[in-house]
C-alpha cells in the first residue's frame, strides 16, 4: 500500500503546526546563505510555501502524488518548482545551496543503505559550502510509544482513528477512515530509528561537518523528540 495515497486529504488538519512550521523556517534562516533550496519529501508544502514568501527560489518534492496534489493546490505554490520523485534518486536534479528534509521524512527510509545513498546525492547536488538540513526521531521516541497513542475523532464529519506504537527499532503509525457508509479506509507508515552515532559517521565519512541539536536549539545529543542536523558540504575535508 503507497503511504500519505488516503491520508493526504486529511494530513493538514491532522498535523498541521504554523509554530512548527515557523520554527523550521527560522532553522533554514540561521544556517543557509544562498536561496537555491531543494527541499525532497515536502508533503503539503507547508514549509516550502513558507520559505518561498520569504523568497527563498524552491523546488520541492514528494514520492506522494496525493500530497503534491495538495501543495499544488494552496496559495502561492506557482512560484515552487514541483516535482514528484524518490529521495533516495536525484540525479535529474541541479545543485543547490541547500537541501531540506523535515518532518522526521527520512526515518521512513528503513535500510541504513538508503541512508547513506540519500547522504551522498545530497552532496553532490549541493553548491560549494552547501547544506544539508534535516531532523530525525531521537531513540527517546521509541519508549515514548512503547505504550501505544491512540486518537480518535471527526474531520469535516469524517471519523478517523490513529495509532502510534513502537516495537524493536521501528515506529508503527496505523490510520483508519471510515467514509459516510462507515466502510474503513487503512493505511499503514513504518519508520525505523537509527542512533545518532551511526548517523554522524556516516555523514563525515562523505565529507559533511555536522552540528547536531535537539529540538531545534539545545546544542549536542540530548534527550527529546527529534535531532536536527546541520550538515555543512567540507571541501577541505573531500568527499571519503
Amino acid at each position: 500500500m503507497l503511504m500519505y495515497e488516503k491520508l493526504a486529504a486529511y494530513y493538514d488538519t491532522l498535523v498541521q503546526d504554523d509554530e512548527a512550521t515557523a520554527a523550521w523556517v527560522k532553522l533554514v534562516k540561521q544556517h543557509v546563505s544562498g536561496r537555491q533550496l531543494l527541499e525532497v519529501a515536502c508533503g503539503s508544502g507547508e514549509i516550502t510555501l513558507a520559505l518561498a514568501n520569504e523568497g527563498y527560489h524552491m523546488t520541492a518534492g514528494d514520492i506522494s502524488h496525493s500530497m503534491l496534489n495538495q501543495a499544488q493546490a494552496k496559495k502561492g505554490s506557482e512560484a515552487v518548482d514541483w516535482h514528484c520523485f524518490d529521495m533516495r534518486c536525484m540525479k535529474s536534479f541541479a545543485s543547490y545551496d541547500a537541501i531540506l528534509c523535515f518532518c522526521d521524512s527520512i526515518n521512513y527510509l528503513t535500510d541504513f543503505n538508503d541512508w547513506r545513498l540519500f547522504f551522498t546525492q545530497a552532496y553532490e547536488h549541493l553548491n560549494e559550502h552547501g547544506f544539508l538540513l534535516f531532523d530525525m526521531h531521537t531513540p527517546d521516541r521509541l519508549t515514548e510509544f512503547s505504550q501505544e497513542y491512540c486518537e480518535a475523532g471527526y474531520m469535516d464529519n469524517t471519523a478517523y482513528e490513529w495509532t502510534i506504537s513502537a516495537q524493536d527499532d521501528c515506529i508503527y503509525h496505523n490510520f483508519i477512515f471510515y467514509d459516510e457508509a462507515a466502510r474503513p479506509m487503512l493505511e499503514q507508515h513504518v519508520q525505523r530509528v537509527y542512533e545518532p552515532q551511526r548517523v554522524l559517521e556516516c555523514l563525515k565519512e562523505i565529507g559533511f561537518a555536522v552540528e547536531i541539536y535537539t529540538d531545534f536549539t539545545i546544542p549536542g545529543i540530548q534527550s527529546g523528540e527529534k535531532y536536527f542536523l546541520i550538515c555543512k558540504k567540507d571541501s577541505a575535508g573531500g568527499k571519503q
